[in-house]
């Protein structure tokens, strides 16, 4: 199987990229500055590039783009949209154009986060941009053609990046990595569609 890991090279693709290789799988590492190919989430040529550049995709997982933390009382909608560029709507493109490049039967897996299912303070827009991809699931299991799939992993904080984040969320339970990279596994190599796994620790 070949699969594209968006965001390779980052916390939990560092992890995941060498599993999958482990299962036997070719894996295609594809970031903005880093990885075999590049690639933007938040522009819809680079997106469609990638696809050019790496033909014959049996599996396309994107653990990149993190939303950033905000401040209610400044947010604006300008932010909120800038926001979710990259972390949704960039990956909502993955698929929507992927469908169009992809081979018969091939899975997308997306990342979405804790905060669609419980709220705290300063990431309103991980909030609304996790909800809206779980919705965004649900409905293109139902439409992807030719046997695809579609599935999100929804992780708390990260037990690699709690260092860096717990004071941010105090009271959080990181999941550890490796249930992490597992839930990912079964996206790629299982049968299911339209799920969100949620790794809440």
């Amino acid at each position: 199987m070949k699969a594209i890991v968006v965001g390779g090279a980052g916390t939990i693709g560092r992890r995941l990229v060498p599993a999958l290789r482990a299962n036997g799988h070719e894996v295609v590492v594809a970031g903005r500055t880093s990885g075999d190919v590049h690639v933007d989430l938040a522009v819809h040529e680079s997106i469609e590039a990638m696809y050019r550049d790496v033909a014959e995709v049996d599996a396309v997982v994107c653990v990149a783009a993190h939303g950033a933390l905000d401040e209610f009382a400044t947010l604006t909608v300008d932010a909120l949209h800038e926001n979710m560029r990259a972390k949704f709507y960039g990956q909502a493109d993955l698929v929507l154009t992927g469908q169009r490049h992809c081979a018969d039967g091939a899975s997308f897996t997306l990342t979405s986060g804790i905060f669609a299912d419980q709220a705290w303070r300063g990431v309103t827009g991980g909030g609304v941009i996790s909800g809206a991809l779980h919705s965004f699931v649900l409905s293109a299991a139902l439409e992807l053609p030719r046997a695809m799939r579609i599935n999100a992993v929804s992780p708390t904080m990260v037990s690699d990046s709690a260092n860096a984040f717990s004071a941010y969320f105090p009271g959080m339970r990181p999941v550890p990595v490796d249930d992490l990279v597992a839930h990912y596994l079964t996206c790629v190599e299982g049968g299911e569609t339209g799920q969100v796994i949620r790794a809440y620790g």
